[in-house]
């Protein structure tokens, strides 16, 4: 019996295969066929199981038996022997040219033929010396495009941290938004989505026809914009100064709702709705929700009213499924009963929690960081320098923790004075030694009114020994948070593999909070496992762990990752207000 597949990973599928045997040197109509196979199921409404069990995909325009035989033996196998004998065939090293500005697959298998070279670094030099330019139908200035290109590539990761996307993207929105034609505008795609990395960026715009084109001129023609990878009527892409690829979409205002929810995906989200709407005789694409024909096909014209993406959840007898949510990772069983938990917003954020100063390896002094945070409407601030083990950070000294209090308590002192509603939590990030204790006496953690459990050290231990450290911070009496329980630094480094499922059930069995670190090089907690907290009760809270004040910027990226966790402001402790906290923190 077939095992059910996504319309997504046929059209996947297939693509490969048309892309390898391009890079193979076959024949092109061959490939053409599968490319054209795969365009008619990127666009099937039906749920594709249905021809694959009734063995009747050839009855769809575009496929015919050898690749319907492909697709049935993929459902049977999980493999395909023709894709198999390309993947063996083209070497990994060719498929990485694929990411060249400008390189197909016939451009790329062309110069690997004639020039006998596989690997980028042969491509480069023969790109500097002459050999690719004397190609026919090459020349210079595609040899210097490729070599502009393979730059970029080698400079640039395919991915970048969410700050650095959210930072062109609003550029592009501010540029674009006031243009005339943009009706509508937003970003959509994996950003809208709050996830912690961005690959490309994507922006939306509701536009009648006849301002397309003008659109397209001034997004492509934007100081920023290092090179113009693709300009159409309804799509264009660039490449910006900083290495980042954005592509703009233009759709009419009827379509923006449905474009807007289709473009902000996850594909898996996607696909539920689809099902969804097929399961009420409904049909759901990028363009708008539609009733079905007699033969389960969209009826253009009988689409539903679709004013915003509620609309289109309303129909579906669902509550509006905010964005950061959009994963199928549980947020359909939250919208069944017709709505959606009100998610924590930043401006739900009574104060910061987790923040250095100079007195270890902060940036800015206490008073600094203080008046950072009153100017930006917080009316507490948890300070949380480093402790002694942390001698790399400038950790501080049993005798300095002493003095950084009097420090705190004349700041707290003035600000009463001048009638400023503030206040300077005596806080510490105290290291978790290898074998789970704090790296001060308890007696002196005793006198904190917030202690951060956290490791810095150590980080490669195997899975159930970081876990027993983490535990048993976790179940120390005077730790309130576990902060970024994983170590991970995103694109750069890992986490450490403990069970965060047995973790959270245990933290939340002392009453002990774990965070979610909004530094964008961390955010950690992942949001994956913020069913499992819901389930449990755990408090987190949402942290910026700043050592300057363009730190505390951090917490709107934290806060994205609360609510991709499905967490309401009464999941996070730095929503209280400050007599609730100190309460929570007297546990």
């Amino acid at each position: 019996m077939p095992k059910p597949v996504q319309k997504e990973e046929i059209v996947s599928l297939l693509e490969e295969i048309g892309t390898l045997m391009r890079l193979a040197g076959e024949n092109d109509f061959r490939a053409i066929a599968f490319d054209r196979a795969a365009r008619t199921i990127e666009s099937l409404d039906d749920d594709i199981n249905k021809y694959i069990d009734d063995h009747t995909l050839t009855d769809l325009k575009g496929i015919g038996k050898s690749i319907a035989n492909d697709v049935y033996e993929y459902a049977e196998t999980g493999s395909v022997p023709v894709l198999e004998k390309l993947r063996d065939q083209v070497p990994d090293a060719l498929i990485a040219w694929l990411g060249i500005s400008g390189m197909g697959p016939k451009k790329i298998y062309k110069i690997h033929k004639a020039l006998d070279i596989t690997e980028l670094s042969e491509l480069k030099e023969k790109c500097r010396d002459g050999s690719v330019a004397s190609l026919a139908g090459m020349g210079e200035k595609t040899a210097e495009k490729i070599l502009k290109s393979i730059a970029w590539m080698e400079e640039f990761s395919a991915r970048c941290h969410i700050d650095e996307a959210t930072a062109v993207a609003e550029l592009f929105l501010e540029k674009m938004k006031n243009a005339d034609g943009v009706k509508e505008i937003s970003v959509a795609g994996s950003l809208r989505r709050a996830l912690e990395t961005i690959g490309d960026i994507d922006l939306l715009i509701a536009a009648d026809g006849k301002d397309a084109a003008s659109l397209m001129e001034r997004f492509t023609g934007l100081d920023g914009v290092m090179e113009v990878l693709g300009q159409g009527e309804t799509k264009s892409s660039v490449r910006t100064d900083e290495g980042r690829q954005v592509d703009l979409r233009i759709v009419s205002p009827a379509h923006y709702p449905a474009a807007l929810m289709y473009f902000t995906g996850s594909k898996e989200h996607n696909v539920a709705m689809r099902s969804l709407a097929r399961g009420k005789n409904m049909q759901l694409n990028e363009y708008g929700l539609f009733h079905q024909t007699d033969d389960k096909k969209a009826d253009f014209d009988r689409p539903l009213p679709t004013q915003s993406e509620n609309y289109i959840y309303r129909h579906l007898g669902l509550g509006f499924i905010p964005p950061e949510l959009r994963e199928d990772y549980g947020e359909f069983d939250l919208a069944a009963d017709g709505k959606v938990p009100e998610l924590v917003e930043l401006s739900d954020m009574r104060g910061i929690l987790h923040v250095h100063s100079t007195w270890s390896d902060g940036k800015k002094s206490i008073r600094e960081m203080a008046e950072a945070c009153i100017e930006r409407g917080y009316e507490y601030l948890g300070l949380t320098d480093h402790s002694q083990s942390a001698a790399y950070a400038g950790g501080l000294s049993i005798e300095r923790v002493k003095q950084q209090w009097e420090e705190i308590d004349a700041l707290n002192r003035e600000y009463a004075d001048k009638g400023i509603d503030f206040t300077i939590i005596k806080g510490i990030e105290s290291d978790i030694l290898a074998d789970g204790r704090l790296d001060y006496p308890d007696d002196l953690l005793a006198e904190f009114d917030l202690v951060i459990g956290s490791v810095h050290s150590g980080l490669d231990h195997p899975p159930e020994k970081m876990l027993n450290r983490l535990m048993e911070a976790a179940a120390h009496p005077q730790v309130h948070v576990v902060g970024h329980p994983t170590g991970r630094l995103l694109l750069r480094r890992d986490g450490n593999k403990a069970d965060l499922n047995r973790l959270i059930e245990h933290a939340s069995k002392h009453k002990t909070a774990i965070e979610i670190n909004a530094n964008p090089r961390r955010l950690d907690l992942d949001w994956r496992y913020g069913r499992k907290a819901r389930e449990c009760g755990l408090m987190s809270a949402v942290c910026p762990d700043a050592h300057d004040i363009k730190g505390l910027d951090h917490m709107r990226y934290g806060i994205g990752i609360a609510r991709k966790s499905g967490f309401t402001a009464g999941h996070i402790l730095n929503a209280k207000t400050l007599a609730d906290l100190k309460k929570w923190l007297g546990k």
